[in-house]
């Protein structure tokens, strides 16, 4: 009741947008504030806000430990090789009455590597570079990661298992 969740745009006081593109709506006279979902504000008109008066704010990190369980699957996946192995076993036939002796048989090509002992970089040490690092490294991996615009704060959240690549690497 104290919100609306609409695509009509009259009478508000505030947006919230995800990701759509406000740069070529005409805001109501009366809007006082954006608030993007999110870390970036590319779909926002920041010059068009700053002359209306219109705050604008984003919300960094707020998704952080979404993506860093996204990014953590998708390595998982990739070195397990799940998804050709879901497809493969969707094709068994289980009236076959031998299905036992078909999966002893077909699993090996689809053997991957652990992540423990692999190197993983991250670039970008923020919200979410920090997440994927530190878990990177409490699953076994050996990380390198680099930020030139590492701030203090982040920096005492990185944990000791992460090495800084250097200009060279």
């Amino acid at each position: 009741e104290n919100y609306n969740v609409s695509s009509d745009l009259e009478d508000c006081d505030a947006y919230i947008v995800r990701s759509a593109d406000c740069h070529s709506i005409e805001f109501p006279k009366d809007l006082a504030a954006i608030a993007r979902a999110g870390a970036g504000v590319n779909n926002i008109p920041l010059d068009k806000c700053t002359e209306k008066g219109i705050v604008v704010f984003n919300t960094p990190g707020a998704n952080a430990n979404g993506v860093k369980e996204l990014v953590l699957c998708a390595m998982f996946m990739a070195s397990r090789n799940v998804v050709d192995a879901v497809e493969w076993a969707k094709k068994l036939d289980p009236a076959d009455g031998e299905i036992a002796k078909q999966v002893e048989k077909g699993k090996k090509q689809f053997v991957g590597p652990e992540l423990k002992g692999k190197t993983i970089g991250v670039i970008g040490l923020g919200a979410i570079g920090i997440l994927v690092a530190n878990a990177a490294a409490a699953i076994g991996m050996k990380v390198i990661g680099f930020d030139p615009y590492l701030s203090v704060e982040n920096a005492w959240t990185i944990s000791n298992h992460t090495k800084r690549a250097d200009k060279h690497h």
